[in-house]
């Protein structure tokens, strides 16, 4: 065996390591316990519009400003930051080190590669946070998208480049539903850690959350690219505005209702997760 060779396995299993350390396993259990309150607060305040008592529909950053807003936001706040950070760190790891086990053939490649868009879409999520707890006000998400959007629209086959991206996310919202239809989302926890009827309920509860989540992101698609079809860079393509779509349709309030339950349910499976979660060795 080679130096270079040795070196390269060395690292593998320094990785591996650290991919399985008991530290990694607690940060991704605050990971999702984040995940999961900013979701149940998202189908919260959804619903809460579906009903008529007022508020308004949010992304996750609008979410996690309403947290803070909370009797006890502070805390929340950091806890969510710490939370968002550590998931963001298990989708690079999930991405790179593959504990879960994906492998290297196309469907593996691809889902990693989502674990990575993941990792990119909560870290973001990171310095708002934090301006929240500093008590600074942040721009939305939804605001920088919509300028980053623009910005690559106005370039040479930018509605090209946008409107596969728009297909590419109508497409992971579809296969979501799909996922929550089939009863194939990816479980977090090994199934011997659990009861039957701890496993019944989280199979439940995955997959009515699945399926509602991949209802909001194919939505974020479809708006994604019908902006770039009519060359519309201010077309708003947020999970907010996707939520609103659904409620300008016919039974739209029902149809918010159901989503936003879904939301929660999507959040309390990411609960359930922090509290079931084992690392697949």
């Amino acid at each position: 065996m080679s130096a270079t060779t040795r070196v390269t396995s060395s690292v593998k299993k320094d990785a591996q390591k650290a991919a399985y350390n008991p530290m990694m396993e607690t940060l991704t259990r605050i990971g999702y316990g984040a995940r999961g309150l900013i979701y149940i607060t998202m189908g919260l305040l959804a619903l809460k519009v579906a009903f008529g008592k007022g508020g308004a529909l949010a992304t996750p950053q609008g979410a996690i400003a309403a947290i803070g807003k909370s009797p006890a936001g502070f805390i929340l706040l950091w806890v969510i930051l710490v939370g968002i950070i550590a998931y963001a760190l298990w989708g690079v790891v999930r991405a790179v080190l593959d504990p879960l086990h994906k492998g290297h053939d196309a469907k593996g490649l691809v889902a990693r590669f989502g674990f990575l868009v993941s990792a990119f879409s909560y870290a973001i999520l990171a310095l708002p946070t934090y301006g929240y707890i500093r008590g600074i006000s942040q721009s939305s998400n939804g605001a920088q998208t919509q300028k980053l959007l623009t910005s690559i629209m106005k370039m040479p086959w930018g509605r090209w480049v946008i409107g596969i991206l728009g297909l590419v996310v109508l497409a992971g919202g579809l296969y979501q539903i799909y996922l929550g239809y089939k009863a194939g989302f990816d479980r977090q926890f090994q199934i011997y850690a659990l009861t039957p009827k701890e496993l019944k309920l989280a199979t439940d509860v995955g997959r009515f959350g699945t399926a509602a989540r991949g209802v909001v992101f194919a939505l974020v698609g479809g708006l994604i690219t019908l902006g770039a079809y009519r060359a519309n860079p201010s077309q708003p393509v947020g999970i907010d505005t996707a939520l609103a779509t659904l409620l300008h349709q016919p039974y739209g309030v029902w149809l918010l209702g159901v989503v936003a339950l879904g939301l929660i349910a999507f959040g309390l499976y990411s609960m359930l997760s922090a509290l079931w979660f084992r690392l697949k060795r």
